[in-house]
């Protein structure tokens, strides 16, 4: 290897020659942009991400649970949705998201991202009972979950634990 250096230095044309193929051939790897790779997403549940929030209650606003942000819907409009509801009730005298206080035995219910306060018919697709109410507090934040039924209003349905129901919105309730 030696010898192949010293070969180079006494013919300086030779040495410019691969000096400036070497050059050329690590720089030309730097003309293109690296390929972009998609950044990790975090995780969020909701209907319109970009809605302008200014002027909304607080309980309104985008918040955080866990490490997930959660996007209330600016407007439930057309809402219906179908899925696992469960009950709440050892909350007692505790407040809601709206800051009122949680009663279990009315008739008041929990939703991530529908907007506070809202009317909803919930239905037990077990037997088809079903309970208007207004969702004013949020949650449920287990998974596959859509909505928290408060104790006195899962058992006007006859939802005990769990349940698969139907949950429609039907207005605000202000």
């Amino acid at each position: 290897m030696k010898q192949y250096w010293q070969a180079l230095k006494s013919r300086p044309r030779i040495g410019f020659v691969v000096f400036g193929l070497l050059a050329t051939s690590l720089l030309s790897g730097c003309a293109t942009d690296p390929p972009q790779l998609p950044l990790p997403q975090a995780k969020h549940h909701t209907s319109r991400p970009h809605h302008n929030y200014r002027n909304k209650q607080a309980y309104n606003r985008p918040y955080r649970v866990r490490g997930v942000t959660y996007y209330p819907m600016a407007s439930a409009h057309g809402y219906s949705e179908t899925g696992v509801a469960s009950w709440y009730g050892s909350e007692s005298g505790s407040k809601t998201s709206m800051g009122s206080h949680f009663s279990p035995h009315g008739y008041s219910a929990a939703h991530k991202t529908l907007p506070l306060p809202s009317k909803v018919r919930v239905t037990n697709l077990h037997n088809g009972r079903s309970i208007i109410l207004v969702v004013n507090d949020r949650g449920p934040f287990k998974p596959n979950r859509i909505i928290d039924l408060s104790h006195g209003a899962a058992k006007r349905i006859g939802l005990n634990g769990l349940a698969k129901v139907k949950v429609d919105y039907l207005g605000s309730a202000d």
